[in-house]
């Protein structure tokens, strides 16, 4: 089975959230299962700085590709690349118009850098003439790929027999723009109506792939069922209720070999789920390079988050007066909100041996986090599935959580009688049930020690490798290959 994923980020080419992560990673497991899987993104200016610091090659293979569909005299030339550790092959479209800003999401035009990626990287696959099975796109800046597909490249040879599958990382990201966009893009004009990219006046490029890719699946079976409702939907719920015989759920794994305690050299010791008692290093260590009182009877709870409505900051900042009255301490690692920035400078300020704000984004420092904390907290809105509730878990740091999205799929409530699940959490969108997690988590690190040990090994043997998910992808594959071949 030959697979194309297009995507607008992938690590370590060019990071910004947990797209990268996924589009990094996943493709090496499915390599492993049989599939002979490519990757399509832009080469951003970032990528000649990553390759000397993640140690890739970067080869030419063709340069000034036309775009003849587009109404643009832009070609392109491509690269060629691997992803580290694998023999997945990475072709990087190069363009100094539209990909050569410092930030990968910032340039001239974000709606004319999504088509004319779109489109090249149809174009690329035609110039390799390679006939794929299944071309895979990545949130809505490859959204045009299967609309493309669908309608202008409905007669191309190269694509007689290809399948189409979205992946919705996150439905609060769309791609909605002016409809003068159409023409640039070279789509017929009757795609601008309800049934296609129309959407309240304007067009929607996530919209158009939900009605033009075969399967479309998000990352995690949760989320895939909240997006079908108004409360989740962001305006599309109804669009996705019409393609719900083709919409699954597909959680996320995470990268086993990226993500060990035992053999992390970002963390001050390493340890294993046999070798638990070596965590409190990390946390002494941490306590002590963060100006907090060292104490490793003492709670340490940590976030690192992006510091945005989303992530459920307004319910925590409600709650945590309250919470610095129990003897615990809180390091929150991130950038967002200025309001929210300032909210935890000056929590710092209120209590300077419990909380710790770090205003910043430092990957190191991540680790160190998740290594030496002994909760982590993550009361998210919303979370289609989550990377920091799996981080904590693979890190023995107990999860407290809002089950929502991927985060009620894979933090699951302890049960003391069957001695079952891995951390704790709440429903209800109100502060009162995330002060009560946390409290009823403290009382198990406080009171039931012979507990806590055993929440902590159940964390660290939770399953969350990519390999599973590798299983699941290869299903839905085989799923959009039998839709459209009927």
């Amino acid at each position: 089975m030959k697979v194309y994923m297009v995507s607008y980020e992938v690590y370590p080419f060019a990071k910004v959230g947990g797209l990268a992560d996924v589009v990094g990673a996943l493709p090496k497991m499915l390599k492993k299962q049989g599939i002979n899987v490519s990757i399509i993104m832009p080469l951003h200016k970032i990528v000649s700085k990553n390759s000397e610091k993640f140690g890739f090659n970067i080869e030419p293979l063709y340069e000034k590709i036309p775009v003849p569909v587009l109404r643009t005299d832009q070609t392109f030339s491509v690269y060629k690349s691997e992803i580290p550790g694998s023999e997945v092959p990475v072709f990087l479209i190069s363009n100094d118009y539209y990909f050569s800003a410092d930030d990968v999401y910032n340039g001239p035009d974000l709606a004319e850098q999504s088509i004319f990626f779109s489109n090249a990287s149809l174009e690329l696959i035609k110039k390799l003439g390679s006939k794929p099975d299944i071309v895979h796109s990545h949130d809505w800046q490859s959204s045009l790929v299967p609309v493309y597909i669908k309608s202008v490249y409905r007669s191309e040879p190269s694509f007689n027999n290809t399948s189409t599958v979205l992946t919705v990382h996150n439905l609060g990201y769309q791609g909605i723009f002016d409809p003068k966009y159409l023409e640039f893009a070279g789509l017929p004009q009757y795609l601008f109506n309800v049934d296609g990219l129309e959407f309240y006046g304007q067009i929607n490029f996530l919209k158009g792939a939900i009605l033009f890719a075969d399967i479309i699946n998000t990352v995690s079976p949760t989320y895939a069922n909240e997006i079908t409702t108004e409360e989740y939907g962001e305006k599309l719920d109804g669009v996705l209720r019409i393609r719900s015989d083709d919409l699954f759920g597909i959680l996320n794994g995470i990268d086993y070999s990226e993500y060990n305690p035992a053999t992390d050299k970002r963390i001050y010791a390493n340890y294993d789920v046999s070798h638990i008692d070596k965590k409190k290093i990390n946390k002494v260590r941490l306590q002590e390079d963060l100006g907090l009182p060292k104490n490793e009877d003492v709670a340490l709870m940590g976030m690192i988050t992006r510091l945005v409505d989303q992530k459920g900051l307004d319910l925590l900042s409600r709650i945590m007066d309250y919470v610095a009255l129990f003897n615990m301490q809180f390091v929150v690692l991130g950038t967002g909100d200025a309001r929210y920035e300032n909210y935890f400078r000056s929590l710092e300020q209120r209590y300077p041996d419990k909380v710790k704000a770090n205003i910043t984004f430092d990957v190191d420092l991540a680790q160190k986090i998740y290594a030496g904390s002994d909760m982590f907290v993550m009361p998210s809105r919303y979370e289609p599935c989550g990377l920091g509730q799996m981080y904590s878990l693979r890190y023995g740091t107990v999860p407290v959580v809002r089950y929502t999205g991927g985060l009620a799929d894979t933090v699951k409530e302890y049960d003391p009688h069957s001695l079952e699940g891995n951390g704790f959490g709440f429903r209800k969108y109100d502060a009162p049930y995330l002060l009560t997690s946390i409290a009823k988590a403290l009382y198990f690190f406080n009171q039931e020690k012979k507990h806590w040990q055993r929440i902590i090994r159940n964390a660290m043997n939770t399953d969350l490798s990519w390999e599973r998910s590798a299983s699941e992808y290869v299903k839905l594959y085989e799923k959009a290959l039998a839709k459209r071949r009927g």
